[in-house]
């Protein structure tokens, strides 16, 4: 089986979704999140599950997304913010094209809100954030290949950042016209 082209690795607000979609439109293959996997097989979403099973079921439903997805999706593939908190994942990563999508909070705040229904971030979102990043940073970094900073970037130069960092070329047809304006992440 063929591994993924691209595996993202980021907190909530980094941007893996909206850069994953077009990264994998680049590249000519598909895209896949362990996220809606997870909500897949579990019927609900993220939010009941930690409720209602507490965060090490979750975390077990995650590993093993990520484990199916890597073993079956030879695209781009977004983790959930929290998957590299699990040892298993993390191993599960080592010598993969792992791209750590780096956000500052500021920009994470414009891009989600922080009022979205995310469990970790409840209550004071702001605080919880930094303190998530604290936690998480040094895992993202651990099994990261290479780190792309989002900030002040749009989706498209992102995603050309992670073309470069990998070494990686569109596919034919796919280039970026020149001048052509991108979202922002």
């Amino acid at each position: 089986m063929t591994p993924p082209v691209v595996v993202l690795v980021g907190p909530p607000g980094a941007g893996k979704s909206t850069v994953g979609a077009l990264l994998a439109e680049r590249l000519g293959v598909g895209y896949r999140d362990t996220d809606d996997d997870v909500v897949a097989t579990a019927g609900r979403p993220i939010a009941e599950i930690f409720f209602d099973e507490g965060e090490p079921r979750f975390r077990e439903l995650e590993r093993e997304a990520v484990r199916v997805a890597l073993d079956e999706h030879p695209g781009v593939l977004s983790l959930g913010g929290g998957a590299i908190l699990d040892e298993g994942t993390r191993k599960l990563l080592t010598g993969l094209p792992v791209i750590f999508l780096d956000v500052q909070l500021a920009d994470a705040v414009k891009r989600v809100g922080l009022d979205a229904p995310r469990p970790l971030l409840a209550v004071n979102p702001r605080k919880q954030w930094r303190e998530l990043m604290e936690r998480r940073r040094p895992l993202y970094t651990e099994v990261a290949r290479a780190v792309i900073a989002t900030e002040e970037r749009t989706p498209g130069q992102v995603a050309e950042a992670i073309l470069d960092a990998l070494e990686l070329r569109p596919a034919a047809g796919d280039a970026p016209r020149a001048g052509h304006r991108e979202e922002q992440a």
